[in-house]
């Protein structure tokens, strides 16, 4: 591999997947303010993150909805009052 071709900051993160609590320790640059240890002993940065090959559904094979901010709420809320004014007419 060519020597100074990654970023200052590159090192190994571990990503925490929140919905199935699976981990991976991937070499990233992405900005963490938490640590955790590894399997090995070791303390590397720690990354939340809501999906991941772990819990989506394409790599799953199995549908589920995971909504974190509410979406899927308003969206059925929207849908219910158009229902009851078709329904109305």
């Amino acid at each position: 591999m060519k020597k100074d071709i990654h970023p200052k900051n590159y090192r190994k993160v571990i990503f925490h997947d929140n919905s199935s609590g699976e981990r991976f320790l991937i070499g990233s640059t992405v900005e963490t303010s938490a640590t955790d240890k590894w399997t090995d002993g070791k303390e590397y940065s720690l990354k939340q993150v809501d999906v991941t090959s772990a819990s989506h559904p394409f790599y799953t094979g199995q549908e589920k909805v995971m909504d974190t901010a509410g979406r899927v709420d308003r969206f059925k809320q929207r849908a219910s009052k158009v229902r009851d004014r078709k329904s109305k007419s």
